[in-house]
């Protein structure tokens, strides 16, 4: 009996001693940050034929354009603080409008950041800005 438990006894010792654990001292690889990149979109609407646009924004820096109305720009940035600026200039109206309207618009993200309207016959320029924290 003896002779068929010291084989059984050597199998399990060895078994048992084939376990162990290797423990590695190498520090993990760091994952690079993610970098957050911000939407931003500036829209026009209204019912003028004609209208000038200057806008500020951190890729473009000031843009201006004359153009019809609406009007859409979009971009994306990775910059945490930037400051945004939009002024519309109505140029002139349909003959027939009784009642003008002008409306800008900036967007972050898809939410709301600033807003201005006009519903005059002014030629005053509509102007929304403001500087965009995280």
């Amino acid at each position: 009996m003896t002779r068929t438990i010291r084989p059984l006894l050597l199998v399990l010792l060895v078994a048992g001693c084939t376990d162990r654990i290797t423990v590695n001292n190498i520090p993990p690889t760091p994952t690079p940050p993610t970098v957050a990149t911000h939407t931003i979109e500036m829209r026009v609407v209204g019912n003028a034929t004609s209208v000038r646009i200057r806008h500020i924004n951190p890729v473009d820096g000031l843009s201006q354009v004359t153009t019809v109305l609406p009007y859409l720009v979009t971009l994306k940035t990775d910059q945490v603080v930037m400051f945004l600026s939009l002024e519309v200039t109505p140029l002139a109206y349909p003959p027939a409008t009784m009642t003008p309207f002008l409306s800008a618009q900036i967007f972050v993200n898809g939410v709301l950041f600033r807003e201005g309207s006009s519903a005059d016959f002014l030629f005053a320029p509509v102007t929304v800005s403001g500087t965009w924290r995280k």
